[in-house]
């Protein structure tokens, strides 16, 4: 009967039920049916145990370092950069969205940072500049799944703590992937640009010009080279370097470039305490959640289920990512790793797969799909920031979605996209 759980957990998202509850309600109602009311102190006292972790603590660290880096106008700096060096290509502010998204990732390490950070600042600069708002939108939302692939990685910090993987691992395998997903979205903006005879965001910029922008942005973009070297070198662990990140952007936003007066840290604060505790109670219902997993041997049985299907471990990674994007077309990203991961992970790592390769298919592929119809989290932020419905930035970003889907294929079939940064470090053996 505990199987019935995920049918349940999909009903309540449907009928709009937020995931949380939807996550206690749906293995608790079944356990309650079934007698095991000691099952159930052990379910709602796991989401306390699933938050009480040292690796999570990066996460409101780094949440933090975004908002200080938001609020202290370190966006803006990032933006010019973006048009002082791809500025002058047709289709120009489409290009400088993607390419600011690109850097802002090694900063906040979330797409919803991202697209609130952005978003705001780029959708009517665009929409000005001549594009419709529903294609700014598009880009902006399109664009926004980079910042939970290139390290820092909030999803990255989960996966690592679920599955006992390391965290400087998957960062280091996160690098190439998200390049690469912004590299095709920018190829998209070229070819639309052609068709459409998208305007210029500005003149070549001089070398000097672009100096000059480089300096100013160069205290923000050496966020992502200090967490990445004090981790690698193994100054300070994860956790740590969010910690050092929080303060680097609390001193750069403050004292070095003062764009940011004591008078805006209880709002900085108060926004980086929200957000992480969404985060947090969802990761500490997810915890909960698996253990009703375990329970029902769901795991067992939707192993045997694959097994099944066929010994080819290609095929079975094609149907896993059909899975996998199905799966975030309506769950966060977070949620779905933990629950699926100890589910998956152990099938593939024992067909072969490398478990840090599997671990950027699933972090990939369920990133991508915060921006896919109909629940992508992302599209909803997109809309709010943008005023335009859901449906309208649903449609307009099918081209971009195409793209991030064959760079999913292609992460998931050329195993060294994932795996030749860790090792080149030694991290992935």
């Amino acid at each position: 009967m505990l199987f019935f759980f995920l049918p349940l957990f999909l009903i309540f998202l449907m009928i709009g039920l937020p995931v949380f509850f939807g996550m206690l309600a749906a293995p608790g109602l079944l356990l309650w049916l079934n007698g095991q009311e000691r099952d159930i102190a052990l379910l709602y006292r796991n989401v306390f145990t699933g938050m009480d972790s040292f690796p999570l603590m990066a996460i409101p660290f780094f949440m933090l370092a975004g908002e200080l880096m938001n609020r202290g106008g370190i966006t803006m700096r990032i933006v010019e950069f973006s048009q002082a060096m791809i500025g002058h290509l047709k289709g120009g502010l489409a290009h400088v969205n993607i390419l600011s998204s690109m850097l802002f990732a090694g900063l906040s390490g979330s797409a919803v940072a991202d697209v609130s950070a952005l978003g705001s600042m780029l959708i009517p600069a665009m929409e000005k500049n001549g594009y419709t708002r529903r294609f700014a939108a598009a880009v902006t939302a399109a664009s926004s799944v980079i910042g939970p692939i290139i390290p820092p990685s909030g999803i990255m910090i989960i996966y690592a703590y679920v599955m006992g993987e390391s965290v400087a691992a998957l960062f280091l395998a996160g690098i190439v992937p998200g390049i690469l997903v912004g590299v095709g979205l920018m190829m998209v903006v070229a070819v639309l640009a052609r068709r459409h005879d998208f305007p210029v965001a500005s003149p070549r910029a001089s070398w000097p010009a672009r100096g000059q922008a480089s300096l100013k942005a160069f205290f923000p973009l050496l966020t992502p080279v200090i967490i990445l070297g004090g981790i690698l070198g193994g100054v300070f662990t994860p956790t740590e370097a969010a910690a050092v990140a929080a303060v680097y952007a609390f001193v750069v936003s403050l004292f070095i470039l003062k764009t940011m007066g004591w008078a805006d840290l209880p709002k900085v604060l108060t926004k980086a305490a929200m957000t992480t505790s969404v985060v947090l109670l969802l990761v500490g219902a997810a915890m909960a959640f698996k253990t009703v997993v375990s329970l029902s041997h769901t795991p067992e049985i939707l192993a045997n289920f694959i097994l099944g299907l066929s010994d080819n471990p290609y095929v079975l990674l094609f149907l896993i990512n059909l899975l996998l994007f199905i799966v975030g077309m309506f769950l966060d990203a977070g949620p779905a790793i933990i629950i699926l991961g100890p589910i998956l992970g152990p099938i593939f790592t024992d067909l072969g797969v490398h478990p840090v390769h599997f671990a950027i298919i699933m972090s990939v592929n369920l990133t991508v799909g915060l921006a896919t119809p109909p629940m992508g989290l992302v599209l909803f932020v997109t809309s709010s920031v943008s005023g335009e419905r859901v449906e309208t930035i649903a449609r307009t970003i099918l081209p971009f979605l195409l793209v991030e889907v064959v760079v999913i294929f292609m992460i998931t079939f050329i195993p060294q996209i994932s795996l030749f940064v860790p090792q080149l470090f030694g991290f992935a053996k």
